[in-house]
């Protein structure tokens, strides 16, 4: 399986360090393949409509990687109550059926716990617009769970493993009901 960690800001740290234990979880796993996309290194155009296919450069690259991804563990922060516009950006590159079949994982870090609904009421229904099958639990990072660019809360990382844990084995389940779906067909 080709998992994609996307970390989705451009700007701060902690996202970036909440991805990387993320990635460092999914390393245990032999069988697959992990691939960081950081937005940070990227150069995205804005959306203006076009076929994901019809963008060059790293809006291509960034576009083609989590088309061909098959699970997508995505990190966002939270910046005046919304995920920010260069993640919101990189939905809106996508065409509407992007996520069909791919399943996500969510990881979200937030000066205050006042932000959670913020992933229930925004991100979530983008997600689903986008026909991906979300993962019902996601991990909420506070400020206070950070010290000098690492996770200092014990239970932060217990909940980033169950995470990764719960994801694998949704795309595993999903599979599996697709298959048996698909093998009715005679063709």
């Amino acid at each position: 399986m080709h998992v994609v960690i996307l970390s989705g800001s451009t700007v701060g740290s902690k996202t970036k360090t909440a991805m990387l234990a993320v990635e460092k979880v999914l390393q245990q796993r032999k069988d697959l393949t992990i691939e960081l996309i950081d937005l940070k290194d990227y150069d995205l155009v804005f959306s203006d409509g076009r076929h994901y296919l019809d963008y060059t450069g790293d809006t291509k690259i960034v576009t083609e990687k989590l088309m061909q991804a098959d699970i997508l563990m995505i990190g966002t922060p939270i910046f005046q109550a919304s995920i920010p516009g260069t993640l919101k950006n990189v939905f809106d590159l996508l065409p509407t059926k992007a996520l069909e079949k791919k399943v996500v994982g969510l990881v979200v870090t937030a000066g205050s716990a006042k932000h959670y609904l913020v992933i229930e009421q925004q991100l979530k229904p983008i997600l689903s617009y986008m026909k991906a099958v979300v993962s019902s639990n996601y991990v909420f990072i506070e400020e206070q769970d950070f010290h000098l660019k690492s996770i200092v809360n014990d239970d932060v990382h217990f909940r980033i493993q169950t995470l990764v844990e719960d994801t694998l084995l949704l795309k595993e389940a999903y599979d599996e009901m697709w298959k048996k779906k698909e093998d009715q067909y005679d063709f």
